[in-house]
């Protein structure tokens, strides 16, 4: 469960990154939050203001008058306190979700845009958890986390001011233990992000291998492997617990040492306190509206230590999500500039070369044509470098030396939406999408008219198996298409790539789950299909490809024999013993 390359090297984000991007543009939102924040706090000190005058004024001179007015004070602050407090949660809140909202739509479409080679390396999970998770924290930014740390710190300035101005001595006393524990949180908050992204990594990890068991569970339980991925799981859960547990360790330390300090400071204000009023110094009001008063400039700094946790954590998750958005991504507007309106289909490899792995190359400059309106098929071994010959015909890959040019153009040059616009692929383990056979059919052109879609259904036979489906083409066929048999799901593939209508068509044993008689309907569709168009056929099968204008036998990279099948059959070379042996089994 290791994490991939690009997601293990994270970079930390900055303030003033967040402040530009995050928090400036919702400076309105967060000024109207903290302005209604500072309402409700200041309404919030009527109480301890009110509690000395009853002290001090009203009971001593029996004043009702005055009693009235308190009262009515007090329960106007308490109505102020709780229409901020519901208009803080419709203001900050409801934009902290929009934010969080953008922010997954953001990444995913950033996520979907990098290289093929990307996904070929990260897990499917963690990208989720990336998508998902990682990007919630900022709700402690937007949200009432940020605008309450900042009115809390001011409530806690007019707290000072007024503590001050009744006891400059006990104020004085109370700012020691609050110092330290100040210096103490700082010092947890700086050990505590590290722990925060390492979490981030071991989820999206956990969640990664989670997804992975969910998918295979068929292959799990083919092989009794129940216990095995159990026991792997909760590995991963129990590392994700020994990381709680060390920010738990930090959190509680903050918590323990802000009770033992503002504790101390508490006992010491009631023996000053005592002392004071004992002496003539304090009045019982001036003792208890001190008191209260220091209570309202502790409480938000014990809300800015949960707060600031908070606010770490969301640090990390950002850390995380920007790693992410710095991947390059596989268009390169600067250099793909040529966008085709329609492509002829002309492909020319000259001297390509491809490596996944540095020094370990499974293409080895191989040049061949394809004409337009051609088929070439593609035939070797398995590993011999058929399938990323495909990959890098239909741009998922880019070669590490020589160029491929369609028309003329280079592709590494070609506008990557225009090219892939006018490409079909179909491939051997084909995706379907949870939903209908008609929205599988359907997904490379929403809108294509009825007459279209049945014209494709017809032309992969799709029909054969949905007549007898109570549901017809609104059959729901489950994740993956798990409902379906391998050739239904393959004749929804090539029906769905017979809609797409592309000028360049790459089909990777288009045929290899079909029986015999299914076969022989899709060969019929396939030659209608591949008419007219660029294609590539990658097929074991030898008898699926005798109709192809050029024949490239690959071995370990490189081209072995090239020509058309009776041209290859008379040489009685490579092809020829693939062939024969084909046919005696």
């Amino acid at each position: 469960m290791s994490a991939s390359k690009p997601i293990d090297k994270e970079k930390k984000v900055t303030i003033t990154h967040v402040f530009k991007t995050i928090i400036w543009p919702r400076r309105m939102h967060l000024l109207l939050g903290l302005g209604l924040i500072i309402i409700s706090r200041l309404a919030g000190l009527v109480l301890p203001g009110a509690s000395k005058y009853l002290i001090d004024e009203v009971i001593p001179n029996n004043d009702l008058q005055l009693l009235k007015w308190l009262i009515i004070a007090v329960v106007a602050a308490i109505v102020v306190q709780s229409v901020t407090s519901f208009a803080l949660t419709q203001i900050l809140s409801v934009e902290a979700q929009n934010l969080i909202a953008q922010l997954r739509a953001k990444v995913q479409r950033h996520i979907i845009r990098l290289p093929v080679r990307f996904f070929d390396n990260t897990k499917t999970g963690e990208l989720v958890s990336r998508i998902m998770i990682d990007v919630e924290g900022v709700r402690n930014l937007v949200g009432t986390g940020l605008a309450q740390m900042v009115g809390g710190f001011i409530t806690s300035a007019i707290c000072l001011v007024l503590l001050i101005m009744i006891s400059p001595w006990m104020t004085l006393y109370v700012l020691i233990p609050v110092a330290i524990f100040g210096f103490i949180s700082l010092k947890a908050f700086a050990k505590i992000r590290p722990i925060f992204r390492e979490r981030g990594v071991i989820n999206a990890q956990v969640t990664g291998r989670l997804t992975e068991t969910l998918g295979g569970v068929r292959v799990i339980k083919g092989f009794n492997a129940e216990e095995q991925e159990t026991k792997t799981f909760e590995e991963g859960v129990n590392r994700l617990f020994l990381n709680i547990k060390k920010s738990l360790v930090t959190s509680s330390l903050v918590t323990s040492s802000a009770t033992l300090l503002l504790g101390l400071a508490s006992a010491g204000i009631m023996g000053l306190g005592g002392y004071m009023i004992m002496n003539g110094e304090m009045t019982f009001g001036d003792f208890l509206a001190f008191t209260l008063y220091l209570g309202f400039m502790i409480a938000p700094i014990l809300q800015m230590s949960n707060i600031g946790s908070q606010l770490t954590e969301a640090f990390a998750g950002l850390d995380r999500t920007e790693n992410i958005m710095n991947t390059p991504l596989e268009e390169d507007e600067t250099t793909r500039t040529i966008k085709p309106e329609r492509i002829h289909g002309e492909i020319i490899f000259d001297r390509v070369s491809f490596a996944y792995e540095e020094g370990k190359e499974v293409v080895k400059e191989v040049s061949f044509e394809a004409p337009a309106g051609s088929v070439t098929a593609l035939v070797g071994t398995s590993g011999s470098g058929k399938t990323t010959i495909a990959g890098l015909a239909a741009s998922f890959l880019n070669p590490n030396s020589g160029t491929i040019t369609v028309d003329g153009n280079n592709l590494r040059q070609i506008s990557l939406q225009s090219y892939r616009s006018q490409l079909g692929v179909v491939l051997q383990d084909d995706f379907l999408f949870e939903g209908t056979i008609r929205e599988n059919i359907l997904f490379p052109r929403p809108n294509a008219s009825e007459e279209q879609l049945m014209q494709a259904v017809y032309a992969a036979h799709v029909q054969e198996f949905t007549d007898r489906f109570e549901d017809g083409l609104d059959t729901l066929i489950g994740e993956r298409g798990v409902k379906l048999s391998g050739g239904q799901r393959q004749r929804i593939a090539i029906a769905r790539a017979i809609l797409a209508d592309p000028r360049i068509l790459i089909l990777d044993e288009a045929t290899s789950n079909l029986d015999t008689e299914s076969e022989t309907l899709i060969q019929a569709s396939l030659k209608e299909l591949m008419k007219g168009r660029t294609t590539f056929v990658i097929a074991h099968r030898l008898s699926t490809i005798r109709q192809a204008d050029q024949i490239l036998v690959i071995e370990q990279g490189q081209i072995a024999e090239r020509g058309k099948h009776e041209e290859l059959i008379e040489k009685k070379g490579r092809y020829y013993q693939l062939y024969t042996y084909q046919a005696r089994i």
